[in-house]
Parts: C-alpha cells; sequence; structure tokens
C-alpha cells in the first residue's frame, strides 16, 4: 500500500490542530461521529450521504492517518463554490430576476430541500443580513 498522501495543503499544521481540536480525550482519536464537523472544518464540503458512506467505512475511532486518507479520498469531495455558484442558485427561485428572495421562502428551500438546515441554522445564518422589507438581496 501506497502511504505516501498527497495532501491538499503543503502543511498538514492546520489538520493536525483541527484533528486536535476535536481529540476530546487527548488520546489522539476521534470518533467517527465527528468525522463531517471535522471535514467541514478544514474546509471540505462532504454532502450528508458521503459522510454516511464514510462513517460506514471506518472504524468507531479514528487516528490522524486515517483522518488524512479520508480527507484525501480518490474523489475527493465537491467544491464549496465560489459567487457565482451561489446566484445561479438563487435565480432559480427568483422568477422576476430582481436580485431579490422573500425571506420566508429562503428559509423554506433551505430548510426543505437538499442539504437541509434547522431553524436555529437559518436563524444564524440571516442574523447579519438586512431583513427588515422581508426580502434578502442576494444580487448584490
Amino acid at each position: 500500500m501506497n502511504n505516501d498522501l498527497h495532501f491538499k495543503d503543503s502543511s498538514n499544521s492546520a489538520y493536525k490542530e483541527a484533528f486536535s481540536l476535536f481529540d476530546k480525550r487527548g488520546k489522539g482519536t476521534i470518533s467517527r461521529d465527528c468525522i463531517g464537523d471535522l471535514l467541514r472544518a478544514v474546509g471540505q464540503n462532504p454532502t450528508l450521504s458521503e459522510i454516511s458512506e464514510i462513517e460506514e467505512s471506518i472504524p468507531e475511532d479514528i487516528g490522524f492517518d486515517t483522518f488524512l486518507r479520508v480527507l484525501n479520498r480518490p474523489n475527493g469531495f465537491r467544491s464549496v463554490g465560489d459567487h457565482a455558484d451561489f446566484i445561479r442558485g438563487f435565480q432559480v427561485f427568483d422568477k422576476e430576476s430582481t436580485g431579490l428572495i422573500g425571506v420566508g421562502e429562503l428559509r423554506y428551500i433551505l430548510t426543505n430541500l437538499g442539504e437541509k438546515l434547522s431553524d436555529d441554522e437559518v436563524d444564524e445564518l440571516l442574523k447579519d443580513i438586512n431583513t427588515k422589507d422581508g426580502v434578502v438581496n442576494y444580487g448584490g
């Protein structure tokens, strides 16, 4: 087996630091239940389906080397997307092309479609956005 891991980052110190933050017991291992959160903490964007698949393929407690193998899996993870990707996503729901989307509609989309968010997660997302007119200006 080839142990030469190709890191996505030239230094794995950030990965080690993130891993150690999730190592609550200080034993050099984390629970596989934390793998999705840890992957997101280091900038990956795994889907719930990918997380389930990963959790089924790894032991209950995993060490840093196993985490690196998951992180560097052959097919990788989908990218988070850039600004233009998010604009195109909003435009699907903006039938009148106004650059605005209703807060209620946005909440419905985020809590009912795709990778569903909780109401608390949506509240956190919207807390710094001007929604006083009942709409979110996604265009600018």
